[in-house]
């Protein structure tokens, strides 16, 4: 069976039971678990499944909530949040924009951390509330119940108020020729109001949304001073980010 026939088929199981898991389909097609991850990732960027842990669901209309997102490329993520822990400043302040891998970056923050951090999404300024070393600055608005992110003409006034030292931005997808893209208007105009905050951006972004295009655009690469990613994005997509003058970090 060739990749494309295996892959429409592996979609056809997905949307038949709601979701399929890596070591069924590599017995049903008698491939290796690794086979099946790139099938999977290549549906995933054509936007027909979702990754999630141990394998994968159909695509739904709808953005997907946090706790959904939360279970997507997690190993990736966790070496994200690693490598992104040496981008924090020895003092100073940030901004951790909200996301799923910003939030794992906010739970690894190191005990004898002294920072200013500035944050808009709940589910962070939850993690760092009781942390010793945080003088923790929540920024407020109506909260999007898919995201638990501050929106709208309160948020972007307080980031227009402030000027940090880093911002760890999110995006659902990035592309050279698409910039940063999210699903949400709103969220976008917060994201952008949260880069141009900071004098430093540093964008977390797991591989599997390059050359991902959302409805409302924030940002282009150039804007970005550097982007954590991990293995899976490619030599050749790496040399494309660079060119756009960004310091790529594969953990």
């Amino acid at each position: 069976m060739f990749a494309a026939e295996r892959q429409q088929e592996i979609l056809r199981l997905a949307r038949d039971g709601g979701r399929v898991d890596v070591l069924s389909l590599a017995e049903e097609f008698q491939v290796t678990a690794e086979t099946v991850r790139r099938d999977l990732k290549a549906l995933d960027r054509a936007g027909l499944v979702r990754r999630v842990h141990g394998g994968a669901i159909p695509a739904g209309q709808l953005e997907p909530d946090l706790a959904e997102r939360d279970t997507v490329a997690t190993d990736e993520k966790d070496g994200i949040a690693r490598a992104a822990l040496a981008e924090l400043p020895a003092e100073g302040s940030v901004i951790l924009d909200a996301g799923t891998t910003s939030a794992r970056l906010a739970a690894a923050f190191p005990v004898d951390s002294r920072l200013t951090v500035v944050t808009h999404a709940l589910p962070i300024a939850a993690r760092l509330a009781d942390h010793p070393g945080i003088a923790l600055h929540l920024v407020g608005g109506r909260v999007r119940h898919r995201t638990r992110a501050a929106v709208d003409a309160w948020a972007l006034r307080a980031y227009g108020e402030i000027r940090a030292d880093v911002v760890f931005l999110a995006t659902n997808g990035f592309a050279v020729d698409g910039g940063l893209t999210t699903p949400d208007l709103a969220e976008a105009a917060v994201k952008r109001a949260a880069a141009q905050a900071a004098r430093r951006v540093v964008l977390l972004a797991d591989s599997a949304k390059f050359g991902r295009r959302h409805f409302a655009r924030f940002g282009e690469l150039r804007d970005v001073d550097v982007l954590i990613t991990d293995t899976g994005l490619g030599d050749d997509d790496a040399r494309a980010v660079e060119a756009q003058g960004t310091e790529v970090i594969r953990a």
